[in-house]
């Protein structure tokens, strides 16, 4: 099917493409934080009449113990492959509200540049796909394969219901690639497939002291601190080197040969660009390693936020009852969720001193997924990210964690492509968050030519699994 028409309606669409994005960031979907579960529905209600209005089948807002899931599908296309097209409407919190510039939840257009939460995670990039949906069924009346939709409201707390959804409904759910926009490029001009990504796991470490505050005059001095154990305790979390100073956290980390190292050097951000992306000056963090090896084949485990005691105006003479730190794991091949929350309370149940009580919580857990570079699917996308942005893809490792992509693989067996459309200054989890819209249009080119090039996809697998056999 020639693509040609749905670009020229994509391209004479650009306006009312904007105006329908800035409508999907109004809603306050941040997943979590209960007292937004409302918006959080109405914001996959609105999604779900939008799929509709687009020409999409079978939309559904399918219930679940968190936050619902939208689905859609487009099968009228027998005997073609099968996308599954997945991305997420809830965004995390967008405190502090002191440090945004314009109103996290009122888009605000600013040059080239969409303001909002969830302007590139993950609603920009997701609609992306949508529009590309768009512009073959209202000028085709038809795509150049089968579509299905999975759009989720509880990626940004760890997919914990998705899982289980994707198991039960696995049959309905076959597909030959599933495609997932929720990662970035290096540049605008220097578009990236991301063949790699870190696990992860969250926990929440809590000390307590006194049953109640103790006035400090009273009692300083006398009476171990919380808030001071935690800080004790979470200064054991690292060694001088920045190393995770948990035992056994290491034992596992798969070892990358110079091959893939010197790869992943001429293809990844130089140490001076992730300087740069982050506004400091100095890098920190393992010896031995570049940064970029340090966010994408190392391991991490970083502080999120630490409560405890009076953090109000004005000063208070107290010794905090209890304090409360967060902190989330980014976990690589082949290390493992489960045994990595193990190692942690052992850890700190050896480092908590003998006068404060602790306790660990950890949930969230998400597999470390890596994909082939050279599948058929993988490279339909680079060609479409040439068309779409006239530049070859690189492909690089992602320091991030999404869910489902081990998901996808482990339980539905069809591989993942990561076409990632934000930019390392979108601010993405930050204030001022961002979507580059000459990306969102580039982005959209680029989705109609791989949905035009994933029409050959399942004669190009035949092809590989031929040649496959007559190897072996």
């Amino acid at each position: 099917m020639d693509p040609h028409r749905a670009l020229r309606y994509a391209r004479a669409g650009r306006r009312k493409f904007v105006s329908e994005l800035q409508d999907f960031l109004r809603f306050a979907s941040v997943s979590s934080q209960p007292e937004r579960a409302n918006d959080v529905r109405k914001c996959a209600t609105w999604l779900a009449r939008h799929l509709k209005g687009v020409g999409l089948d079978r939309v559904r807002v399918i219930p679940t113990r968190g936050n619902p899931i939208v689905s859609a599908s487009w099968l009228r296309a027998p005997g073609r492959p099968t996308l599954l097209i997945y991305g997420h409407y809830d965004v995390v919190p967008v405190e502090p509200l002191s440090e945004w510039h314009t109103p996290p939840f009122t888009p605000t257009l600013k040059n080239d540049d969409l303001h909002a939460r969830g302007a590139a995670d993950d609603k920009g990039q997701l609609f992306s796909h949508i529009k590309a949906v768009e512009s073959y069924l209202k000028t085709e009346r038809a795509l150049p394969v089968n579509v299905k939709c999975i759009f989720e409201g509880e990626e940004e707390i760890g997919s914990p219901h998705l899982t289980s959804f994707i198991t039960r409904n696995r049959r309905a759910l076959r597909a030959d690639a599933a495609v997932i926009s929720d990662t970035r490029m290096l540049a605008s001009d220097r578009p990236a497939i991301s063949y790699a990504q870190r696990g992860g796991l969250r926990a929440e470490l809590e000390v307590k002291g006194p049953s109640h505050d103790l006035h400090s005059g009273n009692f300083g001095g006398a009476v171990h601190n919380p808030l001071q154990a935690l800080c004790e305790m979470i200064a054991r979390l690292h060694d001088a080197h920045g190393r995770v100073a948990i035992p056994g956290f290491y034992d596992n980390v798969r070892r990358w040969g110079d091959g893939e190292r010197a790869f992943m050097a001429t293809t990844g951000p130089s140490d001076e660009q992730i300087l740069q992306d982050a506004k400091i000056e100095s890098g920190w963090g393992e010896s031995g390693f570049s940064l970029y090896e340090r966010t994408t084949i190392r391991p991490a485990l970083t502080v999120n936020g630490m409560v405890g005691g009076h953090h109000g105006r004005g000063s208070k003479s107290i010794i905090p009852a209890r304090a409360i730190a967060k902190l989330s794991f980014r976990l690589v091949p082949d290390q493992r969720p489960q045994e990595i929350a193990q190692l942690f309370r052992d850890h700190i149940e050896r480092i908590t001193p003998a006068d404060v009580r602790s306790s660990v919580r950890t949930f969230s857990p998400i597999e470390p997924a890596l994909m082939d570079r050279n599948h058929p699917a993988v490279r339909a996308a680079a060609f479409a990210y040439k068309k779409g942005f006239g530049a070859p893809p690189v492909f690089i490792r992602s320091g991030g964690s999404i869910p489902v992509v081990n998901t996808f693989q482990e339980i539905l067996g069809v591989p993942a492509v990561l076409m990632g459309f934000g930019l390392p200054d979108d601010h993405i989890h930050g204030p001022n968050e961002k979507f580059h819209l000459p990306n969102f249009y580039k982005a959209i080119t680029t989705s109609i030519w791989y949905l035009a090039m994933a029409a050959k996809l399942r004669g190009a697998q035949r092809t590989q699994q031929r040649s496959e056999w007559r190897e072996s």
